[in-house]
């Protein structure tokens, strides 16, 4: 019973943050602190709940900031996105790209607001001598090793269908020459009674809709009545009539996806590709896009050309302990981790690496080949993400939020995620959500700032119980009630309590520390 449950459970190990490193934000050699765990294992909704207590992953390796004490105090952050109106450096870039793809033409403007994350290691500077040792001693497998043989026999065939699950459910999102394709190609067949009723007609986009209007008007001037080739559209003529103008403002997708020209100059195309565990697609494109991050990494942070390694790239941006998960009421591509190649002309200038989540798209990192600076690529990625979080949200309605990861008040080049509008920051005492307008005042005076304005409110899920979270220790799961009665060390209890502290009573009954 105990293997069946960490088999499918999340399982971490936990780390104390005890001194303080170099800080990848303001280059302060000893004033950044975090606490941290290695996850080996690790369910979508545990994620997202720690995600919500204010931790973050970097590969495998999970970590909070010591927010009272770090020298940047790191406050995360989300974009309510279905509320999103771009602003109007937004449509600039959204405008520049569109020129580009239609003629060619190369804005001549500087990219100097063009946001810039740390690199991934130097986000997490002091613990990446520690997350190398765990990369080669803390591998999944051999914890579960003795787990897997005491199930073998009974889970050979169920495992069998799960990988095959695993496998179909690889997601490519074509989005042609700039405009959208909401259609994500799912080989599964669908369960009778789930999905789109093939019995109606299709929902249509706007784009097909301009389309459409544009060959109906050309339709009434020709002598034939239409074109050789163009079907007449099934719709009543009155979706096509002209409208009077309305005083909404555009949408993004509208702004986005605005129809090319036939003879565009160039094509781009948006894929999904599940990371982990690899899919073939992301297998078949990892070198092209490693070559990308090596680029970045050596033109945008300055690093040696020995420096941005494959195993380097492979730690930080492509392994995570995220399982993938595919329920029927989930988004078409299921939930986990996903590399989003921008692809352009038929070679990658970009990759947003992101989490999809039970609520939301969490944004890990993004790297681009900076021949394409010009075109504001950190910008462009994170309307795509908000535009992509939306489309999920047609689907999966409670998955309606964009984490863009941490808002560093104190630190210049990362005060541009406070730009996207209307965004929440975490109270980082009692965890909830505040709008930024009411956290900015407070950030302008102290970089640490408790924003929950009640000063009874207390954190709603800390650890109340301890002796209920779950430990993994010697091939059994059991109550850390249970746990601590064998133990004689009485220094490891203040690290569990810690431990418990900082993720919360729900996922400390969930999570599994593994205890050596």
């Amino acid at each position: 019973m105990a293997s069946r449950a960490a088999l499918s459970s999340s399982i971490v190990e936990y780390f104390e943050g005890e001194d303080f490193y170099r800080c990848g934000y303001c280059k302060n050699e000893s004033g950044s602190r975090s606490n941290g765990m290695w996850a080996h294992s690790m369910t979508v909704q545990d994620y997202q709940d720690l995600i919500d207590r204010g931790w973050r992953r970097s590969g495998k390796y999970v970590y909070k900031p010591v927010m009272n004490q770090t020298c940047c105090p790191q406050y995360t952050i989300r974009c309510r996105s279905l509320q999103f109106q771009p602003s109007k450096s937004h449509k600039k870039v959204l405008k520049k790209m569109l020129k580009f793809l239609a003629k060619g033409e190369i804005s001549k403007g500087n990219c100097e607001d063009e946001p810039m994350e740390p690199t991934m290691e130097d986000a997490v500077a002091g613990d990446v001598a520690l997350i190398n040792k765990l990369d080669i001693q803390c591998d999944l497998q051999k914890l579960k090793e003795s787990l897997e043989c005491e199930e073998k026999k009974g889970r050979s065939s169920k495992k069998a269908e799960s990988h095959e699950l695993i496998q179909s459910q690889d997601t490519e999102e074509k989005l042609g020459s700039g405009g959208p394709s909401h259609s994500i190609e799912v080989h599964a067949v669908p369960k009778p009674g789930k999905g789109a009723d093939l019995s109606k007609p299709p929902c249509r986009k706007a784009k097909e809709i301009r389309k459409e209007r544009k060959r109906l008007k050309l339709a009434q001037q020709s002598p034939a009545g239409g074109f050789e080739g163009v079907q007449a559209p099934r719709e009543p003529l009155s979706l096509f009539l002209p409208k009077a103008k309305s005083s909404q403002p555009k949408s993004l997708e509208d702004l986005m996806f605005e129809s090319l020209p036939e003879n565009a100059s160039h094509k781009l195309e948006v894929r999904v590709v599940r990371s982990s565990p690899p899919s073939s697609q992301f297998k078949a494109t990892m070198l092209e896009s490693y070559q990308v991050y090596k680029r970045y990494q050596m033109v945008i942070h300055k690093h040696p050309p020995d420096k941005p390694t494959v195993s380097q790239f492979t730690r930080f941006l492509c392994s995570s302990p995220l399982e993938a998960e595919n329920p029927p009421n989930g988004p078409d591509c299921g939930y986990g981790s996903f590399h989003q190649q921008y692809w352009l002309d038929g070679k990658i200038i970009a990759v947003g690496v992101i989490d999809i989540l039970p609520y939301c798209v969490s944004s890990v990192y993004l790297y681009y080949d900076p021949d394409y600076s010009f075109l504001s690529l950190g910008v462009y990625s994170a309307l795509r993400e908000i535009a992509f979080t939306r489309q999920l949200h047609e689907k999966t309605p409670q998955l309606s939020y964009y984490y863009m990861g941490f808002y560093i008040h104190s630190c210049p080049k990362m005060k541009y995620k406070g730009h996207y509008r209307p965004s929440d920051l975490l109270c980082p005492e009692t965890y909830v959500w505040v709008p930024i307008e009411q956290c900015l005042p407070s950030l302008e005076n102290s970089k640490y700032c408790r924003f929950n304005q009640d000063p009874e409110a207390v954190d709603e899920g800390r650890s109340k119980e301890p002796d209920r979270l779950q430990v993994f220790h010697k091939k059994a799961i059991m109550p850390y009630g249970v746990y601590k009665k064998q133990q004689k060390d009485p220094s490891e209890e203040a690290a569990v309590l810690q431990y418990a502290r900082l993720v919360g009573q729900a996922c400390s009954e969930r999570l599994l520390l593994f205890r050596s």
